[in-house]
């Protein structure tokens, strides 16, 4: 999650002494973003668009990477090379997930109803991989996801005023969820003078 620091691990726990060179790299592009030689010592980048600026710490011992404070910026795949008489690689496969807001509940309707409730969920987003929905207690009543970034996400829902089951709806990702509670008496109210229509039939 944004703000968390990760440690990607070599699984040494000292690195060989004929290694001459344990390398870090980023991307597709593999941009280099940290190394441990013999020659230059310890070595951090600040990488494309300089996205790992003081974030970025090399265990000398073990060649261990760990990315503090990290954001969305830092998804994607790393791989660590040791260099001796050997070439060893290694692919690590990293995902940082923003926090989630919370979503807003509120009332949609447009005209006075004597029975129903419209009422819309929604949250705006700067994540990826989210899901909007509607649940009844524990059921899915329906759901919405959003692959790409900036997407404003919103899903509708109509009860009735006097229903007494209990409506919540949830933004969630792989990692993380919030929940915000309907509560029916705040959002639904039938139109302020609403009387109800009597029909009289007199049969003689």
């Amino acid at each position: 999650m944004e703000g968390d620091s990760v440690t990607l691990n070599t699984d040494v726990t000292k690195i060989h002494e004929e290694y001459n060179s344990t390398l870090w790299k980023y991307g597709a592009e593999k941009y280099f973003i940290a190394e441990i030689s013999r020659k230059h010592g310890i070595s951090t980048y600040d990488g494309p668009d300089g996205r790992f600026r003081d974030r970025l710490k090399l265990d000398n011992q073990t060649g261990s990477l760990t990315i503090t404070n990290t954001t969305t910026e830092h998804t994607g795949v790393y791989q660590l090379e040791t260099i001796g008489q050997t070439l060893t690689s290694k692919t690590f496969s990293v995902s940082v997930y923003a926090r989630l807001p919370v979503p807003v509940i509120i009332s949609n309707s447009s005209q006075c109803s004597l029975s129903n409730c419209s009422l819309v969920c929604s949250s705006v987003l700067n994540v990826s991989d989210a899901t909007l929905s509607w649940y009844k207690g524990i059921s899915v009543l329906s759901s919405i996801s959003v692959c790409d970034l900036s997407i404003s996400l919103s899903l509708p829902l109509e009860v009735e005023y006097q229903d007494k089951n209990t409506y919540s709806c949830v933004l969630n990702n792989p990692i993380s969820n919030q929940t915000t509670h309907l509560d029916i008496n705040t959002l639904c109210h039938t139109c302020a003078g609403t009387t109800a229509l009597m029909i009289y039939v007199c049969i003689y």
